[in-house]
């Protein structure tokens, strides 16, 4: 378990207002929140909303990542920008005390109706996570963070062998202290790492991070764990995309996209 008090990525201390804990710290500087569990709170405001309804089901959400999310406290805010019969669009954006918002999300939710169509859906055709195997992650110069907060298992690739991956993820703590973990809890924050398990470049010689995340979900996960079947493609001017199948244990349930920003770490 990560050597630190913290029971959860983040403490609820007013309404809208969270306090991260440092399991949400990222892999490329000490101050600054690793993107999936910022998703996730985004994405538990769009659910949470009042007036939020029970028959529409987020399927879609893409996040814009302004600057760095800071280990500071962060208010939520949330907008209703299209409210109809069968659809909606909700904005939702996370703001540090006394400056811009660092983090801004659309998400579309489509009503739903049980037993419109008949299911047509891929089975799963990936080892499942009792068959994968745990591997290291990537050298991080601090103890406790995303990477002591999260279970990753492998069953193709790994954090240190460049190249497409197939990773397991589970969430070791829950997203807000005291709430129960929620199956889009489970996939935002997991979802943000594709381009970390697919990396293509050397951690010590680039940073690869991403300006932006969209995740599509034709249905939510069940069960503790997600999968990220992961590629990522990089040119010589510094863009990449890194996308991937989002599974659970059943099968897939979505996919996961993200535009890159390469930069090679100064030498010497």
């Amino acid at each position: 378990m990560p050597a630190s008090d913290a029971e959860a990525f983040f403490e609820q201390v007013a309404e809208e207002r969270f306090v991260p804990t440092p399991l949400t710290r990222g892999p490329w500087n000490p101050d600054s929140q690793h993107a999936g569990p910022p998703a996730a709170l985004l994405g538990r405001a769009v659910q949470l909303r009042p007036g939020s309804r029970e028959d529409m089901r987020l399927t879609r959400i893409t996040f814009e990542i302004l600057r760095p999310v800071p280990l500071r406290p962060l208010t939520v805010t949330t907008r209703v920008l299209k409210e109809g019969r069968s659809l909606e669009l909700v904005e939702v954006s996370l703001t540090p005390d006394g400056a811009d918002a660092v983090m801004r999300a659309r998400a579309l939710r489509i009503r739903t109706a049980p037993g419109t169509a008949p299911e047509v859906a891929a089975p799963l055709t990936l080892a499942g996570p009792d068959t994968a195997r745990s591997e290291p992650f990537f050298p991080v110069p601090w103890e406790t963070g995303y990477h002591t907060a999260m279970e990753f298992r492998f069953t193709e690739g790994s954090y240190l062998n460049p190249g497409p991956a197939t990773c397991w993820m589970r969430m070791r703590v829950p997203l807000v202290t005291g709430e129960k973990i929620t199956p889009l809890d489970r996939v935002l924050t997991a979802a943000d790492s594709i381009n970390g398990v697919s990396n293509v470049l050397d951690f010590a010689s680039h940073i690869f991070v991403n300006a932006d995340l969209t995740v599509h979900l034709h249905r939510h996960p069940a069960g503790e764990w997600v999968c990220l079947d992961a590629r990522t493609s990089v040119a010589p001017d510094g863009i990449g995309v890194a996308d991937g199948t989002l599974h659970d244990a059943a099968g897939p349930i979505g996919r996961s996209v993200q535009s890159l920003f390469v930069e090679g770490k100064p030498t010497g």
